[in-house]
């Protein structure tokens, strides 16, 4: 049966939004898509910040089930803009993404809910 993963600063996704932040089921852990929305719901008019703000989230998402950046095994992200800030995305992925390296595709999309949003990234991981 299928496990919820919910990170304590990450409630309001289940109770707004009704979605777990990570649902875990025979050893894969499916991570709802994340924006770089701060813990008061605002977007910084920096990248930086909000790629920072979504990378912080699957984090929270990965400790909370016990396991790291090391056990993602795909990614994809969103984005609005992607040729002015992919650069930035890719620099800021590094410093998070480990050997061997998850599977990735980075999409150009025409906007998000929040129109202040400029990434959305969702993951999966898996339990070693």
């Amino acid at each position: 049966m299928p496990e919820a993963i919910v990170p304590a600063d990450l409630v309001g996704y289940v109770n707004d939004w009704k979605m777990s932040p990570g649902l875990e089921h025979e050893g894969f852990i499916f991570m709802t898509g994340f924006t770089g929305a701060s813990s008061d719901g605002q977007y910084s008019d920096d990248p930086s910040e909000q790629i920072e703000a979504v990378f912080a989230k699957i984090r929270a998402v990965l400790e909370e089930g016990g396991l790291g950046f090391q056990n993602l095994v795909e990614m994809t992200s969103y984005h609005v803009g992607l040729r002015d800030h992919l650069e930035e995305f890719k620099s800021i992925r590094a410093k998070y993404v480990q050997e061997p390296f998850p599977a990735w595709t980075a999409i150009e999309v025409a906007g998000f809910v929040r129109e202040d949003a400029i990434v959305e990234i969702k993951c999966i991981a898996r339990r070693a």
